[in-house]
C-alpha cells in the first residue's frame, strides 16, 4: 500500500462470463472502455480480459467459467449477486442510453423511466448479469 494509504483500492470489478469477447465488447461500447494492452485481439484460448476507463476511472475485468446460471431477478430463484449502477446526468441521455443499450443486446428487465425522483430501467447484458441506468441529477429531474 501507499504510504499514508490505510485502505486498499477498488482495482476493478470482475463479471464472470462463459465466453469472455462478447461480454466485453457489450461494456466496450456500452461505456466506451478500451483494452487492456494486448487483449485487443481475440484469442481462441482467452480466458480473462480487462477493459480500462481512458479517463482513468475503474476497470471491468471478464473471466471465463464453466458453467453461470443466469440470475432471475427480479424473481430470486437464482440471485444477481452483483449488479452494475450506471448514472447519466439528463433524461435525454436516459433514453439516448436506452435505445443504445438495447440495440448493443441488453434486455429490459424493469423499467421505472417514469419516476419523478430518479428515472431508472434495469436491464440484463448479453450473459444474463443486471445493471441499472439512471438519472442522477441530485435535486429533482429535469425533462
Amino acid at each position: 500500500m501507499a504510504e499514508g494509504r490505510r485502505y486498499p483500492l477498488l482495482a476493478q470489478t470482475v463479471l464472470d462470463c462463459l465466453d469472455v469477447r462478447p461480454l466485453a465488447e457489450f461494456y466496450r461500447e456500452l461505456l466506451g472502455l478500451t483494452y487492456r494492452p494486448g487483449d485487443e485481439e481475440p484469442n481462441p484460448d482467452e480466458d480473462w480480459l480487462v477493459l480500462r476507463d481512458p479517463n482513468g476511472g475503474s476497470e471491468l475485468a471478464f473471466q471465463k467459467v464453466d458453467q453461470l446460471p443466469a440470475p432471475t431477478w427480479p424473481d430470486v430463484t437464482v440471485p444477481q449477486q452483483l449488479h452494475l449502477d450506471l448514472t447519466v446526468a439528463t433524461y435525454d441521455e436516459f433514453l439516448e442510453q436506452h435505445e443504445r443499450a438495447q440495440a448493443l443486446g441488453a434486455r429490459l428487465l424493469l423499467d421505472r423511466s417514469d419516476d419523478e425522483d430518479e428515472p431508472l430501467r434495469v436491464y440484463a447484458d448479453p450473459a444474463g448479469h443486471p445493471f441499472c441506468i439512471f438519472v442522477s441529477a441530485g435535486g429533482g429531474v429535469t425533462r
